[in-house]
C-alpha cells in the first residue's frame, strides 16, 4: 500500500459490467490507477474505451486491491485463482449475495485475511459496461463484511475503496445483509415483474391508460432477466420466504375482494393491508437516509421541447427553492407533459408565483 492518503493507488477490477466498470470510472476520477479484466473481451474493450481503465495483463505488478465484480456463484473461484498468483495485495467483492461466497471461499481454502466481502447498494435498469456512470455510488451504502479472519489492513483498503467511489460504508454480517437485500431489493423485482408481467398481454386500450402509478411499481422489472436470475438463486432462501409473505398477503387480499363482489361483504383485509402498506412505506428513509419528509408537489405543464426543464430550474433557482425531487408524465399524444416538482411546504407558493410570473402554466 502507498503513503498516499487515498490508501490505494492501483485496483484491478475483474468484471467489466454496470458496477465493475463505474467501480473504474469513479477511481480513475481519483488518479487511481486501474487495471481491467472480464471473460468478454468486448466488454473489457468497451470499458476501456469510456476510460475506466487499461486492459490487465496477467502477471503484471501487483496491485494494491482486487475487485471482483461477478455473479456471486462465481466470487470465490475468482479470489481463489486472483490469491494464487499474488494479483493483489488485498481483495474484496461487489456482488449482491454475501454468504455464499464467504462460504465457498472458506471451503475452496481461500486466504480469508486478505478478503473482506462487499456490496455496493447502488444500480440502473440497464446493465454491461455502457450503462457505466462515475457517480453511480455517490450517496449510496456499501456494505462490507469483514470475518473475524480479516486483517485489518484490508478492511482499511476497502474504506478507501468506498470513500474514493463516493459510497457510504455500511459494516453488516453477511446473513444480516442477504436478509436485509432479500427484504429490500431481491423480493421487491420479483414483485415487480410478476405485476409487469401482466400486461405483456394487456389490451392496447389497457396500456393506453396507462399512468405513473404503473410505470413507478413496475420500473425495476426492465432489468435482465439472465442477471437476475443468477443474482436470485445465489439468496433463494430469504426470498422465497419475504415472496410467501407477500403472496399470502395478497391471497388473502384477493379473497376479500372475491367475497365482496359475489356477496357483497366488506373488505377489511383488503384496508388493513393498505394500512400497513402506509406504515411500511413511511419508514423508508428520506433525502440523505434521515427521516422521511413530506413535501409539497407543484405541478407545471412543460413542452417536449429541448431546454424546458433547464428554464424550469432556473426559475426555482431564482426564486432560491430547492427542488427535492422531480417526476415527469408526458401526455399521450400530445408535445407536452406535466412536471412534478417536490419542494418544502413553506416553498411551494411562492414557487408557483415565480413560475407563473414567468409564463408557467401551474394548474
Amino acid at each position: 500500500m502507498s503513503d498516499d492518503p487515498r490508501g490505494i493507488d492501483s485496483v484491478l477490477v475483474v468484471g467489466t459490467g454496470l458496477i465493475g466498470t463505474s467501480v473504474g470510472l469513479a477511481l480513475r476520477e481519483h488518479g487511481v490507477t486501474v487495471k481491467l479484466a472480464d471473460q468478454d473481451p468486448a466488454a473489457v474493450r468497451v470499458a476501456c474505451e469510456l476510460g475506466a481503465g487499461e486492459e490487465w495483463t496477467a502477471g503484471g505488478p501487483r496491485v494494491d486491491l482486487a475487485v471482483i465484480a461477478v455473479p456471486p456463484q462465481f466470487v470465490a473461484q475468482w479470489l481463489l485463482d486472483l490469491q494464487k498468483t499474488e494479483a493483489a495485495r488485498f481483495y474484496t467483492d461487489v456482488a449482491s449475495v454475501k454468504a455464499l461466497p464467504i462460504e465457498q471461499a472458506a471451503g475452496l481454502g481461500c486466504d480469508l485475511s486478505s478478503y473482506v466481502a462487499g456490496h455496493p447498494l447502488a444500480g440502473r435498469e440497464r446493465s454491461g459496461p455502457a450503462a457505466a456512470r462515475a457517480d453511480v455510488f455517490l450517496g449510496r451504502p456499501w456494505a462490507y463484511c469483514p470475518g473475524p479472519e480479516t486483517a485489518p489492513e484490508a478492511v482499511r483498503a476497502v474504506l478507501s475503496l468506498i470513500d474514493l467511489c463516493g459510497g457510504n460504508a455500511v459494516e453488516v454480517a453477511p446473513a444480516a445483509h442477504d436478509e436485509a437485500v432479500a427484504l429490500v431489493s431481491h423480493a421487491p423485482h420479483v414483485a415487480a415483474a410478476a405485476v409487469a408481467a401482466r400486461l405483456a398481454e394487456a389490451s392496447d386500450t389497457a396500456l393506453g391508460l396507462a399512468g405513473p402509478g404503473v410505470r413507478d411499481v413496475t420500473r425495476v422489472a426492465g432489468g435482465d432477466p439472465a442477471l437476475w436470475t443468477v443474482i436470485l438463486s445465489g439468496n433463494a432462501r430469504p426470498v422465497a420466504e419475504i415472496l410467501e409473505a407477500v403472496a399470502a398477503d395478497l391471497g388473502r387480499a384477493a379473497a376479500a375482494l372475491r367475497a365482496a363482489a359475489v356477496e357483497g361483504a366488506a373488505i377489511d383485509p383488503v384496508t388493513e393491508l393498505l394500512r400497513r402498506g402506509n406504515a411500511g412505506q413511511s419508514r423508508i428513509p428520506g433525502k440523505h437516509g434521515g427521516p422521511p419528509r413530506s413535501y409539497a408537489v407543484v405541478q407545471v405543464l412543460v413542452g417536449d421541447r429541448p431546454g424546458e426543464l433547464a428554464r424550469l430550474f432556473q426559475v426555482a433557482k431564482e426564486a432560491g427553492v430547492n427542488i427535492e425531487d422531480v417526476r415527469l408524465e408526458h401526455a399521450p399524444g400530445l408535445p407536452l407533459g406535466a412536471a412534478e416538482l417536490h419542494v418544502q411546504p413553506e416553498a411551494a407558493g411562492g414557487l408557483a408565483r415565480a413560475l407563473r410570473a414567468h409564463g408557467w402554466h401551474v394548474p
